[in-house]
C-alpha cells in the first residue's frame, strides 16, 4: 500500500513550517533599507514593474518616515500592492533591474518595503480612494482575481456600479486558492479583498459561473460594459499510461485544498512525493510537501534549470527545503501495484542538433506514494464561445478589448497573460481606463 497520509508531524510544527516565509521589515529596519536606494532617475525598477509603480518616490517617503505616504505611491498604480508585495518575482522585475546590483549584487529589497507600506496602511485604513459621484452606468465583472478586483476598484473609484460575478464561494481567486500557504498567511488575501471592496459601489455574487448559470449574451444586455476575468479553469494532462492512478492528483486542487483547510494536519501527503512540472506550482506544491512531513520530495522537468518557469530564487527555495529538482526528464508511464501508483518511469531528454527536445531512449524510475500534476492550465474556451481567441486564449487589444462590443477581458484568460498577480492587476486596471473612456462619451 502506498504510504499517504495526514498528520506526519507534531502539532507545534505544522505552525512554524507554514510561517511567514519572507518576516516583515521592523520599522526601523525599513528606513535602513530605503537609504540604501538611489533615487534613479527614469529609475529600471519602475519600468519593469508590470503595473509602473514609482518606487523611488515610495521608498523616499518611507525613509522620510511617510510610511502611508508611500503606500498612496504604491496603491495608486496597484490596488492588490499587498499582496504583490508578498508573491511577486521581484527577483526578475524590479529588484533584478535594481542598480545596486551593478556594485554590491544585492538589490534594495523593494518587496519587503512596499510591504511594510501596504501593510501599515491597511492596518489603520479600511480602503484607499474616494470614490466619485455615482454615474448610474453598470458593469459586470466575471471572476474575482486579481484581475476582476483590480478592475472593479478603478470602476468603482470613478463612480460606476460594479457586479463581480464569481464561481467559488469566496472573492480572491490565484491569491485565495492557488499560491503557497507560507507566502499569504494569516488570512490576508481575504483582509485584502474587503480592502479593495471598501471603496463602496461594488457587490459580489459568489457561487456563480458563466456558461452554467448565465450567459454572456446575458450581461451584455443586462449592463453597460463587461469584464471576463476568468482565469485558467482546467489542468493539462500528462498523457501517460496510468495517470488515472489513485495517487496522482492534480497540483494545483491540492494546493487549494492545503489553502482553505483550517488544520494544516488533516491533509494527507505521500512519505515519497514526484511532482510534475517546472513551474511556481511545482514549486509550491514540493515545498508544502515536504513541510507537511513527506520523507522524500522530487521535481522533474524534462528541460534545463534555465527553462523552468519558476525563477532561479523559487528553484533555491525549494533546495533549501530539502526538495530534489531533476532535470532532463519527461514522464512516460506511472507505475502501479494494485490500484494505487508505486513509481513513475521516465525517459531522460535532451535537445537535438535543431534545437528540439527529445527522448533519449534513457529510462529512469522514481519510487512514489503520491504523484501531483503541475504541467500547466489551460482556458476552456466554450463559455465565451462567441469572443474571437489567439492561442487558446482570449484575444485582446493594448485597452484589452475583445472583439465582441461592449467586453473587455485580462489575466490569464487572454493572450500573453503569465500568471502574475501583478499582470493581472495591469490588465484589470488598463481595461477599466478603457471602459470609463468608452462609458463617458
Amino acid at each position: 500500500m502506498p504510504d499517504i497520509s495526514a498528520g506526519r508531524l507534531a502539532a507545534d510544527d505544522y505552525g512554524k513550517n507554514f510561517s511567514d516565509v519572507h518576516p516583515p521589515l521592523s520599522a526601523h529596519e525599513a528606513v535602513v533599507e530605503s537609504d540604501r536606494c538611489y533615487f534613479c532617475f527614469d529609475a529600471p525598477c519602475t519600468n519593469a514593474c508590470p503595473t509602473s509603480i514609482d518606487i523611488p518616490l515610495f521608498i523616499r517617503k518611507i525613509g522620510t518616515g511617510n510610511v502611508e505616504g508611500a503606500a498612496e505611491t504604491i496603491f495608486e498604480s496597484n490596488i492588490l500592492g499587498g499582496m504583490c508585495a508578498r508573491v511577486c518575482p521581484t527577483e526578475t522585475l524590479c529588484e533584478e533591474a535594481c542598480v545596486r546590483n551593478a556594485a554590491e549584487e544585492k538589490p534594495v529589497r523593494i518587496g519587503l518595503l512596499q510591504r511594510h507600506a501596504t501593510d501599515t496602511y491597511i492596518e489603520r485604513h479600511s480602503t484607499y480612494g474616494v470614490r466619485a459621484p455615482a454615474t448610474g452606468r453598470k458593469v459586470a465583472v466575471v471572476g474575482a482575481g486579481p484581475a476582476g478586483l483590480a478592475c472593479a476598484h478603478e470602476l468603482a473609484l470613478r463612480g460606476h456600479d460594479v457586479t463581480i460575478i464569481e464561481a467559488r464561494g469566496k472573492a480572491g481567486g490565484l491569491n485565495e486558492f492557488g499560491i503557497a500557504a507560507y507566502k499569504a498567511t494569516d488570512g490576508f488575501a481575504q483582509r485584502e479583498v474587503d480592502f479593495v471592496l471598501g471603496v463602496g459601489g461594488i457587490t459580489v455574487e459568489s457561487g456563480k459561473a458563466l456558461g452554467r448559470d448565465f450567459a454572456l449574451a446575458d450581461l451584455r444586455s443586462n449592463y453597460d460594459a463587461v469584464f471576463l476575468g476568468l482565469g485558467l479553469q482546467a489542468v493539462n494532462a500528462l498523457g501517460v499510461e496510468g495517470e488515472e492512478t489513485a495517487g496522482v492528483v492534480d497540483a494545483v486542487r491540492w494546493i487549494e485544498d492545503l489553502r482553505q483547510s483550517q488544520d494544516k494536519s488533516a491533509i494527507e501527503v505521500g512519505s515519497r512525493v514526484v511532482v510534475i512540472g517546472g513551474g511556481m506550482t511545482a514549486v509550491d506544491a514540493a515545498v508544502q510537501a515536504k513541510k507537511l512531513g513527506a520523507d522524500e520530495v522530487t521535481i522533474a522537468y524534462r528541460r534545463g534549470p534555465a527553462e523552468m518557469g519558476a525563477s532561479r530564487y523559487e528553484q533555491e527555495l525549494a533546495q533549501v527545503n530539502g526538495v530534489r529538482i531533476l532535470h532532463w526528464v519527461a514522464p512516460r508511464q506511472v507505475v502501479s501495484e494494485g490500484n494505487a501508483v508505486s513509481a513513475v518511469e521516465f525517459e531522460r531528454t535532451a535537445l537535438d542538433a535543431s534545437g528540439r527536445l527529445t527522448g533519449t531512449g534513457r529510462a529512469l524510475r522514481l519510487t512514489a506514494d503520491q504523484v501531483m500534476k503541475a504541467i500547466g492550465q489551460t482556458f476552456v474556451s466554450g463559455v465565451v464561445e462567441t469572443v474571437a481567441l489567439d492561442g487558446g486564449r482570449i484575444a485582446v487589444d493594448e485597452e484589452m478589448r475583445t472583439s465582441l462590443a461592449k467586453v473587455w477581458a485580462g489575466g490569464d484568460c487572454v493572450r500573453g497573460g503569465e500568471d502574475l498577480t501583478v499582470q493581472a492587476v495591469d490588465h484589470g486596471k488598463r481595461a477599466a481606463l478603457s471602459i470609463h473612456a468608452a462609458l463617458s462619451v
